[in-house]
Formats: C-alpha cells, structure tokens, sequence
C-alpha cells in the first residue's frame, strides 16, 4: 500500500473506529442523558461529514485531530466526566482535589476546533497568509467555548439535577471560567504547534469546488 493510498484510507478507518467506540459507549452508560448530551457532536458530525466529503474533504491532521476529540467525548459521554477511570489516575498522579478530566475535555475542545475552524477559513475566505487568521481562530474558538456553556446552562434549566452529570463541576463555582480558560489555552497550543504541518497538508489539497 502506496503512501497515498493509506491517506485516502485514513478517514474510512477513523470513521470506523470513532462509530464502533460510540455505539460500545451507547451500552451501558452510566447515565443516559449525559450520554446523549456529550455525544451529540459526534451523533451529528460524523454524518454530515461524510455527506461534505466528496465536496470539502479534509487534511489528514484534521481527520486524525476530530477523531480523538470525538474519542475523548464518548468517553466522558460514557462514564460522565467527573467519574473517567483516567482522570481519577490523573488525579492521583497530580494529587488534585477532583477528577480534571472534564479539564481535558476544554482543552481539546479549543486544540481541534482550531484547526477546524483554521481549516475552513484558509480554504474559503481570503485570509490564507493573513495575520489575522491566527487571532480570529482563536476568537472563533473561544465563541463556541462560550456557547457550549450557554448550552450547559439551559441544559442545567432544562433538566434541573438530572443535568449534574453533564454539567460536571464537582463543586468548582470557577468551572465555567476554568473551561474557557482551559479552551483558550488548547487554541493558542494547537496553532503554536501545527501550523506549519496545517500549511503543508493544505497545499496538497485542491481547492473545493464550488
């Protein structure tokens, strides 16, 4: 198998290995609700990503990047996040006062999101070279942290106690500063650290066509 042909490959197998784990984590989950609610995104995108992809198909780092943020969601989907047998590990390794798992979870909902959002506005906006790609992914970025607990405020609403699970702040009153935080950091990381590997992987991809 040729280099390019395990590329062209790639996505199938994530795809494949992403639906497996989610329909394994839909069992037995420890609560069905939190379930539904931290799955959602991936319930939703993998199938819309597969109706887009004959028109916008994405880089191989992208790919790669959405299949473990989806990971990292079934499994906090799965257990809910303040009881992932990782972040208790964490915990202890780090001798911190609660699971942080759900801390994880923000900083790669910031880390991939920048990529995406770098992605999408590279290839169908004028800002490829711009200086104002980088600040205005970060600040994409950080929209969606703020939506997403917007969304966990009305879920909260909405469900009252039986939303706990999703909500995940163990008793933190600065978890919503905390998440965004957490967010922002992964956004600057993510383009700290790919960015150059993004533009190289971008180049080989022919524009979409309109």
């Amino acid at each position: 198998m040729t280099p390019a042909s395990a590329a062209r490959r790639l996505p199938m197998v994530l795809a494949a290995v992403v639906l497996l784990a989610l329909v394994v984590s839909g069992l037995r989950p420890y609560d069905r609700l939190t379930w539904l609610l931290e799955t959602f995104w991936v319930i939703g995108g993998l199938p819309l990503l597969v109706v887009l992809w004959r028109r916008f198909p994405l880089t191989t780092l992208l790919c790669c990047l959405l299949a473990v943020h989806a990971l990292v969601l079934i499994v906090g989907g799965h257990y809910t996040y303040a009881r992932v047998p990782f972040g208790h590990w964490l915990q202890d390794v780090l001798a911190l006062s609660r699971n942080p798992y759900d801390r994880v979870g923000h900083l790669v909902q910031g880390f991939v999101p920048a990529i995406l959002v770098r992605e999408v506005l590279v290839r169908t906006s004028p800002l490829r070279g711009s200086a104002w790609l980088a600040p205005l992914t970060v600040c994409v970025c950080l929209a969606f942290s703020a939506f997403f607990e917007l969304l966990e405020w009305w879920a909260a609403l909405a469900a009252g106690e039986a939303a706990d699970a999703f909500l995940a702040v163990q008793g933190d009153q600065w978890d919503t500063q905390w998440d965004m935080a957490c967010a922002l950091i992964g956004a600057v990381t993510s383009l700290l650290l790919l960015t150059r590997l993004h533009d190289r992987q971008l180049a080989r991809l022919s524009p979409p066509q309109g």
